[in-house]
C-alpha cells in the first residue's frame, strides 16, 4: 500500500450529486445540484472532471463518461445530523455531529440583539434572513446615515454583521463580531458561525470586500487536522478552511478572494516543498450561486473551475494525492435558499492510475479523514473507514 507525501483536498462547496437517502427528512426530496444545473445549461462543459470520472459516478448532461477514468470515483453520504458547511467539513475530518446547529428563520431573539447593542454601542437594523446583496440594497443607506449595524442570517446557522468600512472601521467590525461570537456560545443559541461582512461603495453600488472574517465554533472534538499538526505535518488551510475549524490543526492559513484566487492559491501550494495536507474550500458555488438560486452563474462557475484543473494536474508530483469532493448540496432550482441534503462526489486521483475504479459508496464523509490519517500514520478518527488500500 502506497503512502503519499502530500494530499491536496478540494471541497467544491455545495456541489451535490443527487438527493441523499434521507433527503425527505430535510425537506429536500428531488434535490440534485449538479443534475439540475446541467439541465439548465443544456449540458455542462467540464471535460477535465469528465476525464476524472464525474459522469461515471452518475451521468451528468454534457459530460461524457470516461472509458479509462483518471480517478477512482464514488459518492458519499453524510452521516451527521445536518447539511451545513461546518457539519460537512467537520465530518470530512473525522467527526460525527449529532446535534444540529440552530437556524433562525424569524431572526434572532430580542434578548440577544439587545445585549449586542449594549456591548457594541451601536443600534441594530435588519435582524432577519436575507441575501447579503439584497440586505445592502435595502438597509445600506440607513446604515451609512445612522451607523447602525446590519444584522441578518440565512438558511445556515450564521449571524452575519454587515458594515461599511468607512462608517465602522474594519478593526471595530471584527471586535463587534468577537462580542457576538462570545454571546452566541450559549447553548440556547447554538450559532455555528458569526461572520463579518464588510462592504464599500455608495447606495446603488455597494460591494462586499474580501475582508470577510468567519468566527466559528471550535470543533466538538479533535479532528484529523489536529493529529497531523501535532504529528509534525503541515496543514495548509486555503480559503475559509481555517475559519471553519476555528484554526484547530492549521499550521498555515491563506485567505482567498474567490474561486479563481482559490485555485491560484492551490497551485501555489503545490509548488511548495511540504509534507502533509493542503485543504481548499471553493465557496463561490455556494455563496454566490446556490443560495441566490442562480443555476446559470453556478454552471459558469463549475466550467471555470474545470478549466483550471490542467494547472493542478501539471503540478501534481508522483508522491501526491488529489481528492475532490463537496460538503453538502445547494440545488439552485430547489425551493427556498437552503442547502440541500445530497450525496457528494468523491474523485481520488494520482499519477499511478491507469484506469480508475468505482469505489463502494461511502456511508460517511469521515472516510476521507480516515484515509488521510492512515496515509500519514497518525491517530485514526473515531468515525470513518480508510479507502487508502483501494486507490493504489
Amino acid at each position: 500500500m502506497k503512502n503519499y507525501k502530500r494530499i491536496f483536498l478540494v471541497v467544491m462547496d455545495s456541489v451535490g450529486i443527487g438527493e441523499a437517502p434521507d433527503a425527505e427528512k430535510f425537506n429536500d426530496k428531488g434535490a440534485d445540484t449538479l443534475g439540475h444545473i446541467a439541465e439548465h445549461m443544456g449540458g455542462l462543459n467540464m471535460p477535465n472532471m469528465g476525464a476524472l470520472g464525474l459522469s461515471n459516478i452518475r451521468e451528468i448532461q454534457g459530460i461524457d463518461k470516461a472509458n479509462l477514468p483518471k480517478a477512482h470515483f464514488t459518492k458519499m453520504e453524510e452521516a451527521s445530523n445536518g447539511k451545513d458547511t461546518m457539519t460537512g467539513h467537520w465530518e470530512i475530518m473525522g467527526l460525527n455531529i449529532e446535534q444540529p446547529f440552530r437556524t433562525f428563520p424569524d431572526g434572532f431573539p430580542n434578548e440577544l440583539i439587545q445585549e449586542l447593542e449594549e456591548r457594541s454601542g451601536r443600534k441594530i437594523i435588519g435582524n432577519k434572513p436575507a441575501s447579503g446583496t439584497a440586505i445592502l440594497e435595502e438597509l445600506g443607506q440607513e446604515h451609512m446615515e445612522t451607523g447602525s449595524l446590519i444584522v441578518y442570517t440565512s438558511a445556515d446557522s450564521v449571524l452575519q454583521i454587515a458594515a461599511h468600512e468607512e462608517i465602522v472601521p474594519i478593526e471595530e467590525q471584527y471586535r463587534i463580531c468577537e462580542m457576538a461570537r462570545e454571546l452566541t456560545l450559549d447553548e440556547k443559541y447554538m450559532v455555528g458561525r458569526v461572520i463579518a461582512r464588510p462592504f464599500v461603495g455608495n447606495p446603488g453600488a455597494f460591494q462586499r470586500t474580501s475582508n470577510r472574517h468567519d468566527y466559528a465554533l471550535k470543533p466538538f472534538g479533535r479532528t484529523v487536522m489536529n493529529e497531523l499538526a501535532d504529528g509534525g505535518y503541515d496543514v495548509i488551510a486555503l480559503g475559509k478552511i481555517s475559519d471553519i475549524y476555528d484554526g484547530e490543526g492549521v499550521t498555515e492559513a491563506i485567505r482567498t478572494a474567490d474561486n479563481e484566487d482559490g485555485m491560484s492559491k492551490l497551485v501555489a501550494s503545490m509548488k511548495k516543498d511540504f509534507t502533509g495536507l493542503s485543504f481548499l474550500n471553493l465557496v463561490d458555488f455556494d455563496a454566490k450561486y446556490g443560495h441566490r438560486r442562480d443555476p446559470q452563474g453556478y454552471g459558469n462557475a463549475l466550467e471555470a473551475f474545470d478549466a483550471r484543473l490542467p494547472e493542478v494536474f501539471e503540478q501534481l508530483q508522483e508522491e501526491d494525492l488529489l481528492i475532490i469532493t463537496a460538503d453538502h448540496g445547494n440545488d439552485p432550482v430547489h425551493h427556498g435558499t437552503d442547502h440541500t441534503r445530497e450525496f457528494v462526489p468523491l474523485l481520488v486521483h494520482h499519477k499511478g492510475i491507469d484506469s480508475g475504479e468505482e469505489l463502494p459508496i461511502r456511508k460517511t464523509f469521515a472516510d476521507i479523514g480516515a484515509t488521510v490519517a492512515q496515509n500519514f500514520n497518525v491517530k485514526m478518527p473515531e468515525f470513518g473507514t480508510s479507502f487508502l488500500s483501494d486507490i493504489n
